[in-house]
């Protein structure tokens, strides 16, 4: 029997699947502006995915930010048989295995120990939950329980289960949901470089904006430190808000009050981490170390659900004891899963063997020059970029223009999916230049199209 079309697939999809972060009728609406192609896919190699009728889309956004080193990889996909063939799962209470001890320790020693302790999950959202619960508990365990509430950043994305959304603050994924969310979480200023005040020189806006949060930082915990349990931040770009980038003297200015004030640092390093914006770890480039970091997406290469919250030693002893109710009561099915460790391990020794950041510190030129021209454009606003990952606004007021410019952009065989008015790249670590300069003439393709209305 011949292979299924992307008819085929496209009405069977349609007929049985939810898809995510999705107005489902978007996808059917094929003569409206508002319509959201569904594409099916057929298989992935390197950077490019392929439907069922033959079409290739370059993958510029590496699968929603998480394959780090192409679809299909022959290292990845080894390491997976090989485990396949030992051990699949086993549940990680009471038991252990050899691929989660030795992700364990290759991952406190990429932060020089300073984070001893690794609990595994399956997403970033759960990772939110994890690190915010064993903040709460910590404080309770060491008889502050009044330390019960959170900071978090304006903008700031962290997952969208119930626990994450406090400390969330993207109004469409947010407002819904309001009556379940929790209260005790509290939004103070980004440091947002795009903040600048009028007449403030492009030079000097960046860390003038990293002071001034800094400062409305300051002035909360001044008031409010003995009820503050912890300040969760997306080190250096804050994501899902628009790729809103930041200068690092907010990290080094935010460690430093968090020790003064008596509060835990999370850095949530769901999106940024893994070599993303030119360190292993974003919050590297302030040299600070938090007290509790949250890992998805890369970790595992795109490959398997895998997140992982790894704490300080300080943090892990507070939980020792002969009480049950001061042990850490969290656990997933899945959690610590060998196959999807196994997989995070190989990328690991990818990273090694082929010196990823030193390679990648190239491909960011490539990617800033690929998208220089741009700046040239009357509607383009803020090109930006931290490593691999580059951005600019579009100035229009056009509701639908996410959706005409991810079209336009499918039809010059790219995937590249903008944050409403946000058009960003963060393409896997494999792409060559001449897929840099596909993807660089594809977004000016799909902004041509988009804006031609």
């Amino acid at each position: 029997m011949p292979p299924a079309s992307n008819a085929d697939w496209l009405a069977r999809s349609q007929a049985a699947v939810w898809h995510p972060c999705t107005q489902m009728r978007h996808h059917a609406q094929t003569a409206s502006p508002a319509h959201l192609p569904l594409v099916p896919i057929a298989r992935g190699s390197g950077a490019w995915l392929y439907d069922f009728d033959g079409k290739r889309y370059l993958d510029g956004i590496s699968s929603w930010w998480t394959n780090l080193f192409g679809h299909a990889n022959p290292r990845i996909n080894a390491a997976l048989s090989d485990q396949l063939e030992t051990l699949e799962h086993v549940m990680l209470a009471g038991f252990t295995h050899q691929p989660v001890v030795e992700l364990s320790e290759r991952l406190s020693a990429l932060t020089g120990g300073a984070l001893g302790h690794a609990f595994y999950a399956s997403d970033g959202a759960s990772a939110t939950e994890i690190a915010l619960k064993m903040s709460f508990h910590y404080w309770r365990n060491v008889g502050r329980p009044e330390k019960a509430e959170f900071l978090c950043l304006a903008g700031s994305y962290h997952g969208e289960t119930v626990g994450a959304l406090a400390v969330t603050d993207v109004a469409i994924f947010k407002d819904a949901y309001a009556p379940l969310v929790r209260a005790g979480a509290h939004v103070l200023p980004s440091p947002d470089f795009r903040l600048a005040e009028p007449g403030e020189s492009p030079a000097a806006a960046s860390i003038n904006c990293a002071r001034r949060a800094a400062a409305a930082l300051e002035a909360w915990l001044e008031g409010h430190a003995d009820t503050t349990a912890a300040l969760i931040v997306e080190p250096l770009v804050q994501g899902a808000s628009g790729m809103a980038m930041y200068d690092r003297e907010y990290l080094r200015l935010a460690r430093a009050l968090c020790d003064r004030y008596e509060v835990h640092l999370i850095c949530d390093e769901i999106a940024v981490g893994c070599g993303r914006t030119g360190s292993f770890f974003a919050h590297q480039q302030a040299a600070i170390k938090p007290d509790l970091m949250c890992l998805s997406k890369g970790i595992s290469g795109g490959y398997l659900p895998l997140s992982v919250v790894l704490c300080s030693d300080t943090i892990y002893a507070a939980f020792l004891d002969d009480s049950l109710a001061r042990a850490f009561l969290h656990s997933h099915s899945y959690t610590g899963n060998a196959l999807a460790c196994r997989a995070a391990l190989a990328t690991l020794d990818i990273f090694e063997a082929d010196d990823v950041l030193a390679v990648n510190r190239k491909k960011a030129a490539k990617i800033e020059s690929a998208l220089a021209p741009l700046a040239d454009r009357p509607q383009v606003k803020h090109l930006r970029q931290r490593g691999m990952i580059a951005a600019f606004d579009v100035a229009t007021a056009d509701p639908h223009f996410s959706r005409k410019f991810y079209r336009a952009a499918l039809d010059a065989e790219a995937l590249i999916r903008p944050l409403g008015n946000t058009v960003y790249l963060m393409p896997p670590y494999i792409v060559d230049d001449g897929e840099i300069d596909h993807l660089g003439k594809a977004i000016g393709h799909a902004l041509d199209q988009a804006l031609a209305d």
